[in-house]
């Protein structure tokens, strides 16, 4: 249970994040969507930890999965570069945390 509200914390996350971008371009009422989306984000962080999941594992993992998804919808959703080099950096983000996942034993 631990581990689908660490995604859920995820896609709240990124959420919130996409939608601070549609804010600041001029779209106020947008505030209230990142307003809302970090406070779900942190709030199922917060029951993540308590379903077990350690920290270290839960806040590494919700903030690589969410630098990766945020810099790919980025690109579909705002036109924003994606080159090569931030592709191998997405890359070595999941490798960082499959060896998070194995030294912490699960």
């Amino acid at each position: 249970m631990g581990y689908l509200f660490l995604i859920l914390a995820i896609l709240g996350e990124v959420g919130a994040t996409l939608a601070l971008k549609v804010a600041s371009k001029g779209v106020r009422w947008m505030y209230a969507v990142v307003i809302g989306g970090y406070i779900v984000a942190f709030a199922l962080l917060s029951l993540a930890l308590e379903n077990g999941i350690p920290l270290g594992v839960a806040y590494g993992v919700w903030a690589a999965l969410g630098v990766a998804a945020t810099a790919l919808l980025s690109k579909i959703l705002f036109e924003e570069p994606l080159t090569k080099v931030m592709v191998a950096g997405i890359g070595l983000i999941l490798i960082g945390i499959v060896i998070i996942e194995v030294g912490a034993g699960h």
